[in-house]
């Protein structure tokens, strides 16, 4: 094969087995028998509770002999007290090898659902802290977790494919990770139709958060090939539907082409990581209180904006989607830079329609916020970023959006 340069090995983890349809959630039983006779429910909002979708699922559940039980109904990004707290709590019911976590909801509770699982068999009465990144012990998870049984109800976070649950801290603030490949849910079901029912903001602010994912990813300093085809087919979804989606929620096609590429957001970041726009987003949500797929969607134009040089040739690639011009190796430099500029046009102007904020002003970040805003912003989305940034530089960049 001529030009054939060969394939750098890699690595691929994916959640052993995924079930996606419309209306497929009334597989979840019996799906849900391979896994235990004891489900431990963590519930994404009382909006679930309030619809009848909670009340449907348990009683599929009750119907195969599965009893459940209520844990936690999640009102926010999950905070270190609210895992070591629902952790305290399910180690009193002494859980064992038949019981598992069924999580419900959005990334919050499948990330809630996911710590959870893996500490109540792996901390030994230690505080979640102690195995986060870049603030903890040190510390690993070196048991299998206890089995997850995730349902997401928002097309955003992609966390029922990732390796790691996001924890947040207030004092001292942060945002960090607890990551073990152990914490890929083994089971997954994603059923568009339970995200008809969440209303235009949020399905905004998901929507943009998987788009980021699915940019970063493909151009990430760690890409990956599989992951990388994964995250171009998400965008061939994404990039058509989210405004539909934000539209008209009952809209089934763009409901099931954001629910498709949010997982296949979250498989692209699970292999490839992220960058810039995700690692500063992070700080903006410790620092100003900032809604994640909020931060993502304003710093994702400013991510491929300094990025674009250096990835000039998958930008121009991206181009492609929203010109319909075909792409080649071969095409001059100034025709792939016209492409990579179109690509990021078009990714500025769905932004501005969907009321997305260009001004970090607009989201209360305070000028004396901006240090520690750039110091939060390092930690393993930032590392994979494809220009590597100097503090001053990012200070500047983010002084900029003022």
């Amino acid at each position: 094969m001529d030009g054939w340069s060969g394939v750098e090995g890699f690595e691929l983890l994916l959640p052993k087995k995924v079930v996606f349809g419309w209306g497929r959630r009334a597989e979840l039983a019996e799906l849900a028998k391979g896994l235990g006779r004891r489900a431990w429910i963590v519930c994404g909002s009382r909006t679930l509770q309030k619809n009848g979708v909670l009340d449907e699922l348990v009683q599929q559940l009750d119907e195969v002999g599965i009893d459940s039980e209520l844990l936690v109904t999640v009102r926010r990004e999950p905070l270190v007290e609210d895992v070591d707290r629902v952790v305290a709590e399910l180690l009193k019911q002494k859980p064992g090898e038949r019981d598992f976590v069924l999580a419900v909801g959005g990334g919050s509770a499948v990330d809630l659902a996911k710590a959870v699982a893996a500490l109540v068999v792996n901390a030994d009465g230690r505080s979640v802290v102690d195995f986060l990144e870049g603030v903890g012990k040190g510390l690993k998870i070196t048991r299998p977790p206890l089995p997850v049984l995730a349902v997401p109800t928002t097309a955003g976070t992609g966390s029922e494919a990732t390796k790691n649950a996001v924890i947040s801290n207030l004092d001292p603030p942060f945002k960090k990770s607890l990551r073990s490949e152990f914490m890929v849910p083994p089971l997954v079901l994603i059923d568009p139709e339970l995200s008809v029912s969440v209303p235009p903001e949020t399905t905004t602010y998901t929507g943009m958060d998987a788009v980021t994912q699915l940019v970063e990813s493909y151009v990430s300093r760690r890409a990956k090939p599989v992951p990388q085809a994964l995250a171009w087919k998400g965008l061939e979804l994404a990039l058509p539907a989210i405004e539909r989606v934000v539209k008209n929620g009952e809209d089934r096609e763009a409901r099931e082409r954001m629910a498709l590429a949010a997982f296949l957001s979250g498989v692209a970041l699970a292999n490839s990581g992220l960058g810039l726009a995700h690692g500063v987003a992070a700080a903006l949500g410790v620092h100003a209180g900032v809604p994640h797929g909020l931060a993502c969607a304003v710093m994702l134009p400013v991510a491929v904006r300094v990025n674009l040089e250096v990835r000039l040739d998958e930008f121009a690639q991206m181009g492609t989607l929203l010109t319909g011009k075909q792409w080649s190796r071969d095409l001059p430099e100034h025709s792939k830079r016209e492409l990579a500029e179109t690509f990021l046009t078009c990714l500025t102007e769905l932004c501005r329609r969907l009321n997305i904020p260009q001004r970090l002003s607009e989201l209360g970040v305070k000028r004396e916020q901006l240090p520690a805003v750039v110091q939060s912003s390092r930690g393993n989305s930032m590392s994979g970023n494809p220009r590597q940034l100097t503090d001053e530089e990012l200070h500047e960049l983010l002084e900029e959006m003022l």
